[in-house]
C-alpha cells in the first residue's frame, strides 16, 4: 500500500491521507539512484487508493463480505506541480464529484506542505 495512515474520513464527500516518503521505498532503486523522486504514477496510485477506501466506506462495504473489487478506471487532467523526494509527507486528499451505481469520481490532490504535487481527476469502479 501507499497509504500509511488516514487523518480523516467524511463519508459520501471527502477523504485525507498520507504517505510518508523514505530512502526505503523500494521504487527509489531505480528512480533515480543519484536523484531520488517517487515515480507520478505512484503519487496517482497513492490518490486512487485512498478514493478506494472512499468509496468502500461510503457504501459500507467490507471486500471480503461483498466480493467486490475497486478498479482504477480512469485518470483525466493529471499534472505533475513539484517532484516527491524522500523525506516528504506526501499529504492526500480526495473528494467525490460525482457517483453512479458502479463508478465513482473523485477530485484529487497531493501535497507536500501546503504544495501541491499531483492534481487528478479519478474513476473508481466496482466489480464483482
Amino acid at each position: 500500500l501507499l497509504v500509511d495512515r488516514l487523518l480523516s474520513i467524511e463519508l459520501g464527500e471527502r477523504i485525507r491521507g498520507v504517505k510518508n516518503v523514505t530512502h526505503n521505498d523500494p521504487f527509489f532503486a531505480g528512480h533515480f539512484p543519484e536523484h531520488p523522486i517517487m515515480p507520478g504514477v505512484l503519487i496517482v496510485e497513492a490518490l486512487a487508493q485512498v478514493s478506494g477506501v472512499l468509496a468502500l466506506a461510503t457504501h459500507d462495504m467490507v471486500l471480503k463480505d461483498h466480493g467486490i473489487v475497486f478498479y482504477l478506471a480512469g485518470t483525466d487532467e493529471t499534472r505533475f506541480k513539484r517532484p516527491v523526494v524522500p523525506g516528504d509527507v506526501l499529504q492526500l486528499d480526495a473528494e467525490i464529484l460525482a457517483q453512479r451505481k458502479n463508478v465513482m469520481k473523485f477530485k484529487a490532490t497531493a501535497s507536500v506542505d501546503e504544495a501541491v504535487a499531483c492534481t487528478t481527476n479519478l474513476m473508481i469502479a466496482a466489480r464483482d
